[in-house]
């Protein structure tokens, strides 16, 4: 059995500290749609993409590349672990690099995950033909066969999904112990954001150390590397990463990072550890009983019953079949999208599912009840919906703009795409930031979420359309003063410019910054919230993308069952149900 590693801080750890220098890959790929488009050494977008050969952005990136073309075909999995294996031969103690390779799960008979539909004996297979073949072996030679087993369970247990700054999955990577030794929590201490920039003079240095399971300090040379490795990095190839906190850590406290989406509820993250890396997680949010709020809210559905008896007493019983039907229902429109290409089709069909929900007729006992579900609005599914709906009708509206015309009607019509697809990207970022407000761990997501809100505001702004809506007299009363609107009293830029000078954010003031900040937005969202949804059904029904107490009201009496425990009030229905 493999000796369990962990990364402990070695000094006190303020928010937004890097907690490591710049990490380089022990080994990578690119996903096999960006090897024509990306350089396959560095991970740079390629000026003059070629659909039919490799390509690299410079003669070094091909000279340190070259050594590893023989595995140019194949998936970015079996490439990353031929890769590894270039580099590095795996130990006595079943390691390679230091790394855990696991092995005894990944290769246990009827516990073996898939990869890309492939299984791993059948990956293992084909990577030992390659290696065979370059070292002119046989294929079936048993320590060629040992090798491929370990290396690419490596890769499969510390494989990490590299994204550029749009979010976008460009390939994979496996990073040094430094890295890889640091355990998942679903309410992590830290996290981690990748660069493809050049090494600078001025790196952080490591301020964590590897700790085994009984608690003993492993020695820290341990996660330097190779000295092969040290000879890749010198070249300047292949993308880094850097880890950063995102709470206050204490001197000896464990480092944690999130393996997978905090945004998904308790099931679904249990769900995709266990089929990835075969662990259950019994981290402090996971352990919660009752659930934590946040994970409730995630996987909210709000049910009411058509006949007299006004409940659905088996909501329970019904919970997974219908969040499954309704995660179903929006996976084949979202995929249909992908595939198709049509955003109006996409557009009207989510908000359909979001405002209508599902009608299922239940049969309870010997009878059957007829009930309606519908989607909460922090729902994680309803969150997919928003990113979805944000990026589609900014599409519709680049769509119309592309086609030349010089109509007025067209611009005016691209304009209120814009301005829908703004207002989605606030939703998207309020909600988010809403649940931040009980699970700080969120907070990278949040930074993502209200930097594209903020972006397409601000490209709302300078849009030419509002100039459209006064000359067509199509403008309401209100339209022109969003682009007026200012915070006097804010100080928010002289904060973070505070910030910046220092190098560095404290806990305390990131916390007045950030309650100053929720604050300043929902003063201005108040002002603009009915311009951003004039003419969209679904968004008026939503009467503040910052605040959600507006959900709940006295006025109505309907029984509404909440999941997961099918709490029933009489009191309330939500508005969004109505």
């Amino acid at each position: 059995m493999e000796m369990e590693m962990e990364m402990k801080c070695m000094e006190d750890i303020d928010i937004a500290t890097d907690l490591t220098p710049t990490l380089s890959p022990l080994s990578f790929s690119l996903h096999n749609s960006h090897l024509h488009t990306h350089c396959s050494a560095c991970f740079s977008p390629l000026p003059n993409p070629n659909p039919h050969s490799l390509f690299y952005c410079s003669p070094l990136c091909s000279a340190a590349h070259s050594a590893l073309r023989l595995s140019s075909a194949d998936s970015s999995l079996l490439r990353t672990a031929l890769r590894l294996l270039l580099h590095h031969r795996p130990s006595s103690t079943g390691r390679i690099a230091g790394l855990l390779s696991n092995r005894h799960l990944l290769t246990c008979p009827n516990l073996s995950p898939s990869h890309d539909d492939v299984s791993v004996s059948d990956s293992v297979r084909a990577m030992a033909a390659a290696i065979a073949k370059q070292r002119g072996g046989r294929e079936q030679d048993d320590a060629v066969l040992e090798d491929a087993t370990v290396a690419l369970c490596a890769v499969l247990t510390n494989a990490v999904e590299v994204h550029d700054s749009q979010g976008c999955a460009l390939g994979i990577a496996v990073f040094e112990p430094a890295f890889s030794w640091i355990n998942h929590s679903c309410s992590p201490n830290a996290c981690y954001r990748f660069t493809f920039k050049s090494l600078s003079s001025d790196e952080a240095k490591l301020r964590i150390a590897p700790f085994n399971s009984q608690q003993s300090m492993i020695d820290s040379e341990v996660c330097g590397g190779s000295s092969e490795f040290g000879k890749e990095w010198e070249l300047g190839y292949g993308p880094r990463l850097i880890v950063r906190s995102i709470k206050r850590i204490n001197k000896g406290d464990e480092v944690t990072v999130a393996y997978t989406d905090l945004l998904q509820p308790k099931a679904m993250r249990q769900s995709e550890l266990w089929s990835k890396y075969r662990f259950n997680c019994c981290c402090q949010r996971c352990s919660a009983l009752p659930f934590t709020y946040v994970d409730h809210a995630l996987q909210e559905i709000s049910v009411y019953s058509r006949d007299s008896s006004g409940s659905c007493s088996n909501y329970e019983l019904f919970r997974d079949m219908v969040d499954s039907r309704l995660a179903e229902c929006i996976d084949n429109v979202i995929s249909e999208y992908l595939s198709v290409g049509d955003p109006d089709s996409c557009c009207e069909k989510l908000e359909k599912i979001l405002m209508l929900g599902l009608d299922e007729q239940l049969e309870i006992g010997e009878g059957k009840q007829h009930s309606k579900f519908i989607l909460h609005p922090l729902h994680h599914l309803s969150l997919i919906a928003y990113t979805t709906l944000a990026s589609a009708y900014k599409v519709r509206g680049s769509d119309l703009l592309c086609v030349g015309s010089e109509i007025n009607l067209d611009q005016f019509e691209a304009f209120d795409m814009s301005r829908i697809s703004a207002a989605y990207s606030l939703l998207l970022a309020g909600a988010t930031h809403h649940l931040f407000k009980f699970e700080s761990s969120l907070i990278a997501s949040i930074a993502n979420f209200w930097t594209g809100a903020g972006e397409s505001l601000l490209s709302l702004t300078r849009n030419s359309g509002w100039n459209k809506f006064v000359e067509l007299g199509l403008v309401v009363s209100k339209l022109p003063s969003i682009r007026m609107l200012k915070c006097s009293k804010c100080s928010l830029m002289v904060r973070f410019r505070a910030c910046i000078s220092n190098g560095q954010i404290k806990s305390a003031d990131f916390e007045t910054v950030s309650n100053e900040f929720l604050h300043c937005v929902s003063h201005i969202t108040q002002k603009v919230w009915s311009v951003l949804v004039y003419g969209c059904n679904f968004m008026r029904s939503c009467k503040d993308p910052i605040n959600f107490s507006w959900l709940w009201s006295t006025k109505n009496s309907i029984t509404v069952d909440i999941g997961p425990h099918g709490n029933k009030t009489n009191t309330g229905v939500c508005f969004w149900c109505l």
